[in-house]
Formats: C-alpha cells, sequence, structure tokens
C-alpha cells in the first residue's frame, strides 16, 4: 500500500478533489483563520453553510413580511416547522452517507410505507398491547433494515447500478405495503406509542429530539470516527478505497441498512404523528430527501457530504411549504419553487466544483 494510496482513502483522493479538513497535500494547514476553522466545525466549507444559512434568514423575513409576524414569529409555528421537517430530516440525514459514498436510493418513501404498515397490523398490535409499544417500533426497524441490507447486496454484490435496485425496491415495497393492507389505513391503537412519540420534552416535541439526535450522532459518525472517513473514500475513490484495504462491497452494503434504519424510525415518527399506517405514506419523500442533501451541499457524484448542510437543506425546505401554507398558496406552487431551488443547488454546485479543478 503507498502512501498516496492511503491518503486517498482517508480523503477522498486526489480524483475528488476532496482532503481531509483543514490540511493540504503537503501537510500544511488550510484553515484560513476563523472561517476556515467555522467550515471544518461543521463539516462543510464556511462559505456553504454561511449561504444556506442566509438562504433561511431570507426565507424567515419573506415568512414574517407575508404571513405577519403574529403568525409566523411565534414558538408554536417554529415548533410546527421542526415537526414538520423532523420525519424527512432524519430520512436526509441516512441518505446523506448514501449519497458521500456515491450511491442513491429512490426506494426511501415506499420503504417509509411498507415499515409503517407492517408494524400496524393487527398482529403486531396485539403483540405490542401483549408486551409492549416496543415491538411496533422494532419491527418498523427491522423492516427498514431488511430493506436497506437487500438493496446493498444488490448493488455491492450483485452489481446492480443504485439507481436500478433501489427503484425496483421502490416499486416492489409499495406495492407489498399495499397488499398487507389491504390498500387500507391501519389504525394505531397501542396508545403508548402515540403518547410518548406526541409528547414534548421542556416544551419541544419528541419528534424534534429525536431528530436532533440522529443529526448529531450523524454528525460525530460521519466527521469523526473511521466509518466516515471509509464513507468519504468510498464516494471519491472506490478503487482507491479498496486498495487501501477497505471492504467497498461490504461497506456499500451496511450504508444502505444504516439508511433503511432511517427509513424504520422516520415510519414510527410518521405513525405517532399521523396516528396511522398506510401504503400512502412517505409519497415522493425520496425526491424530498435528494433535495435537501444536495441543498446542504453534498456532492451527488460522492466523495463529500455535510450533514449540517443537509439540515439546513431540510430546514430551508419545510420553512418553504410552512410560508405556502400560510399565505394560502397551492402547492402545484410549491412544487415549482422547490424545482427551481434544487436547479439552482446543482447549477451552483458544478460551478464551485469547476472552479476547485482550475488550477
Amino acid at each position: 500500500m503507498t502512501a498516496q494510496t492511503h491518503a486517498e482513502a482517508q480523503g477522498g483522493g486526489p480524483e475528488t478533489g476532496q482532503h481531509n479538513p483543514g490540511t493540504a497535500p503537503g501537510g500544511k494547514s488550510t484553515d484560513g483563520g476563523p472561517a476556515g476553522r467555522f467550515g471544518n466545525l461543521f463539516g462543510g466549507s464556511a462559505g456553504q453553510i454561511l449561504g444556506l444559512v442566509i438562504a433561511l434568514l431570507v426565507l424567515i423575513t419573506i415568512g414574517v413580511a407575508t404571513a405577519g409576524a403574529d403568525r409566523f414569529a411565534t414558538f408554536d409555528n417554529m415548533m410546527t416547522i421542526l415537526r414538520m421537517a423532523s420525519v424527512i430530516g432524519v430520512i436526509s440525514i441516512g441518505m446523506t452517507f448514501v449519497i458521500t459514498a456515491g450511491g442513491i436510493d429512490l426506494s426511501v418513501g415506499a420503504v417509509l410505507a411498507l415499515a409503517s404498515v407492517w408494524a400496524t397490523t393487527v398482529a403486531t398490535q396485539q403483540m405490542a398491547a401483549d408486551f409492549h409499544w416496543i415491538v411496533m417500533v422494532s419491527t418498523a426497524l427491522m423492516v427498514g433494515a431488511g430493506a436497506g441490507l437487500i438493496n446493498g447486496l444488490l448493488i455491492a454484490y450483485g452489481r446492480l447500478a443504485p439507481f436500478i435496485a433501489t427503484l425496483a425496491m421502490m416499486a416492489a415495497a409499495r406495492g407489498l405495503a399495499e397488499l398487507i393492507s389491504d390498500k387500507r389505513t391501519q389504525v394505531v391503537t397501542e396508545r403508548g406509542l402515540i403518547d410518548f412519540f406526541g409528547g414534548k420534552v421542556l416544551g419541544v416535541p419528541v419528534l424534534v429530539v429525536i431528530f436532533v439526535l440522529v443529526a448529531a450522532g450523524g454528525w460525530v459518525l460521519l466527521n469523526r470516527t473511521t466509518f466516515g472517513r471509509r464513507t468519504l473514500a468510498v464516494g471519491g475513490n472506490p478503487e482507491a478505497a479498496r486498495l487501501a484495504g477497505i471492504n467497498v462491497r461490504r461497506h456499500t452494503t451496511i450504508l444502505y441498512v444504516v439508511l433503511g434504519l432511517a427509513c424504520g424510525l422516520a415510519a414510527v415518527m410518521l405513525m405517532a404523528r399521523t396516528t396511522a399506517g398506510t401504503s400512502t405514506h412517505g409519497g415522493l419523500y425520496e425526491l424530498d430527501a435528494i433535495a435537501a442533501v444536495v441543498i446542504g451541499g453534498t456532492l451527488l457524484s460522492g466523495g463529500r457530504g455535510t450533514i449540517v448542510g443537509t439540515v439546513f437543506g431540510v430546514l430551508i425546505f419545510s420553512t418553504l411549504t410552512n410560508v405556502f401554507v400560510l399565505n394560502n398558496l397551492d402547492t402545484s406552487s410549491q412544487a415549482v419553487a422547490k424545482g427551481l431551488i434544487i436547479v439552482a443547488a446543482v447549477l451552483l454546485q458544478q460551478r464551485v466544483a469547476a472552479r476547485g479543478s482550475t488550477p
């Protein structure tokens, strides 16, 4: 193993233009003072994070100006925005890892629906009534992990393109959810689950607390562990990562299982919020999650990822939706606005990448 290969595996390799935050190839610091340290702290460039903060503040200003401070700038409305962001936010954290490694998953919404349906069947809820509502949580997590495992095995060992493998899972999971539920809404009868996940901690909804904990755990995992460095390496240069001793296939499989677990947890959160499990849950969640990750600054080509950026991406879309709702604008206008934001974000990414590759 050469020193260059080992460096590629740890930092993403020269092909991606990504190396360990704060260090140049020669080992010299590139922090660039407080701005550089700010970017390194949050797992992304200072400019990217600052741009996301500005975008969010602009949306908040628009919300106050159009909906009124008495409707928009209230604690209850802020909690509503965060509660709306929590479910898709958990999925987006998992999606960040997969996209950072150069993958994609189109099945997250369908897997969420399948997990919610399986966890709310009569048999599962009867077991929960006899034992504890944790049975429903465990069921949803196992269904999500199982779907993620299948995706990972097909992609890593079956050599299927991530787009094709997860597209097949999207169709299969949604269809299985419809078969199990007979296309009917299954009401959650276990009050313990609803009371726990629908409760509050110091005035903050439990769903929001879960999102914060998942985001914090994801940040530590991506930025402060060997697992995170390997994820960046696999996304930056899979062959270099393999030569450095990383089991790329196994790592890829684990990443999809992690995302599946995130879908299972999100299913439980959505079940508690809607008090139901249904095959229609999670519609277009895959697009929302991918959009939030891309808006946050994670490269679709892999090799660079930022959890903090993803969180801001989720908050931007959630705030945008809230502004539209408060102003009684239809969902079609929301979709157009989201599309424009996604295109602008991708164009900005390409411009930054081109500038970074220029000698």
